[in-house]
């Protein structure tokens, strides 16, 4: 088959996916699976052969990262249970002060926490953020909005253990020690300068107090439907969340913008004993230890069955997730430690089945030959294929609505490309995962979520979350770029 007939039937699959996820309202992991079904069979794969190639995909990523993904969630569902995020929150108030919490939140949110449900996330630190903002003076909404934005998009993609990330790595071949380290080295100056930017013009003249946001209001609970303060605008569309795991079909209740996967109500209750936030953190900073401890390990050439088997991934996780377990039931209680873990399980499903259905767009993608014409049209340097790379995330995002699924389709789509690049799998897990960030809109829950439990217009959330999500877009590309010149 000619090389314009594969880039075009693969193009056709692509938008196909599209519209069924955003005009048909199917759930995107069937989309990806059926795109990748009719990519096949296009491309003369044959029956039998494109649907051994889609099963081969889907195992060959629950190989790599399904266990790795279930413990992360299964870790910050309790870690939610605890309490420990509003803890966190208003510690970082008493320590870095009015000029430093935007800084200091938005790092925290963006390195430490993404093992929590970014809608959990949001809605359990929005309350906070509110109550913060007044003491941040006129642009203080702006200003914390921003870093909510900046940080809780950015964490997703480029952040282990973030689903989102995760399955970049897997599905690109990257050792998940190497895109904690790499990521960390890209996420951490992003946050930083990204904010820095966009609080420089929020202070000269961007920011419309009067038309960007709403009265300032004491920060309220969630209803007893748990539903966000102030709710969804009417008539917002119901569209893809940028956590996989807030995905739901049309036709469950759950789907509605500003409900969550499941009860995250704020709980004021934490039982007989009170956790200091170092016990609470303690063994999901170990995780992270072990885990960047070994990639550093090996690349100074070290090794020992002790230190390998300790800083594989999937048991340095295991240790975080039994630490927490242990630390949760000593402070809220067996039962309440159960039932997070129940629904964590429950949600960790769905955020797998999305990230199998992206491996087998990537198999389906590898077998039709796709890899070898891309490969062909990519530049031996290492700028110019992170741009193309950052543009095909870009594209999908805008087109699709969700980061996470924007990110795992593109990685799917540049996964048979990688070998041909002569590039480090890392970078182009992170151009990919920069590239996904780029102008989150209306079609976000999350968008939807920052202007409702912010107090913001819509006008006021394109320019905090659209604008300044997009910065930290192009931005983390820069810094993508910079680290591929020692890499």
């Amino acid at each position: 088959m000619a090389d314009w007939q594969i880039l075009s039937i693969t193009a056709v699959a692509i938008i196909a996916i599209v519209f069924l996820i955003l005009k048909l309202r199917v759930n995107p992991a069937l989309s990806l699976v059926i795109g990748a079904a009719g990519l096949g069979l296009a491309t003369g794969l044959g029956a039998t052969g494109t649907t051994d190639t889609i099963m081969q995909g889907f195992g060959d990523i629950m190989f790599e990262v399904g266990l790795l993904i279930a413990w992360g969630v299964l870790m910050g569902a309790i870690l939610n249970e605890m309490g420990a995020i509003n803890k966190l929150v208003e510690r970082l108030m008493k320590v870095f002060g009015p000029k430093g919490i935007p800084y200091a939140l938005g790092l925290t949110l963006g390195t430490m926490l993404q093992s929590i449900f970014l809608d959990v996330l949001l809605v359990m630190s929005a309350p906070l953020a509110r109550r913060i903002a007044p003491k941040l003076g006129k642009f203080g909404t702006a200003r914390m909005a921003t870093a909510m934005a900046i940080s809780l998009e950015c964490g997703i993609v480029l952040m282990v253990p973030g689903v989102a990330t995760v399955a970049l790595a897997g599905l690109l071949g990257v050792p998940l020690g190497s895109m904690l380290i790499f990521g960390l080295l890209v996420i951490i100056p992003t946050i930083l300068v990204s904010i820095f930017i966009m609080d420089f013009f929020i202070q000269r003249g961007f920011w419309n107090v009067e038309k960007d946001q709403e009265p300032m209001e004491e920060a309220q609970d969630l209803g007893a439907d748990g539903t966000a303060p102030g709710g969804a605008p009417v008539g917002a569309p119901v569209m893809p969340s940028d956590d996989p795991a807030a995905v739901l079909p049309a036709s469950d209740p759950r789907s509605r913008v500003g409900l969550l996967p499941y009860d995250v109500r704020t709980r004021t209750a934490r039982g007989p004993k009170e956790a200091s936030l170092l016990v609470m953190f303690g063994p999901m900073l170990l995780s992270l230890v072990l885990i960047g401890g070994g990639a550093l390990a090996g690349m100074a050439g070290f090794t020992s069955p002790v230190t390998d088997f300790l800083s594989t991934p999937v048991i340095a996780l295991l240790i975080g997730l039994l630490g927490t377990s242990f630390v949760a039931r000593r402070t809220i209680g067996t039962k309440r430690v159960e039932e997070a873990v129940v629904g964590g399980f429950r949600e960790s499903g769905q955020i797998l089945i999305l990230t199998g259905a992206g491996g087998a767009l990537a198999a389906v993608v590898a077998a039709s030959g796709m890899g070898d014409v891309l490969g062909g049209y990519f530049s031996a340097s290492s700028v110019a294929p992170l741009l193309v790379v950052w543009g095909i995330a870009a594209l999908l995002h805008v087109a699709v609505g969700s980061v996470s699924i924007s990110a795992i389709t593109a990685a799917g789509l540049l996964a048979p490309v990688a070998p041909t690049l002569g590039l480090d799998p890392v970078l182009i897990a992170l151009a990919a995962g920069a590239g996904s960030l780029f102008f989150v809109h209306v079609t976000s829950n999350t968008f939807w979520l920052l202007q409702s439990m912010l107090g913001q217009t819509t006008r006021g959330t394109f320019k905090t979350c659209s604008i300044g999500v997009s910065v930290a877009s192009v931005v983390a590309l820069g810094f993508t770029l910079i680290l591929s010149l020692f890499l």
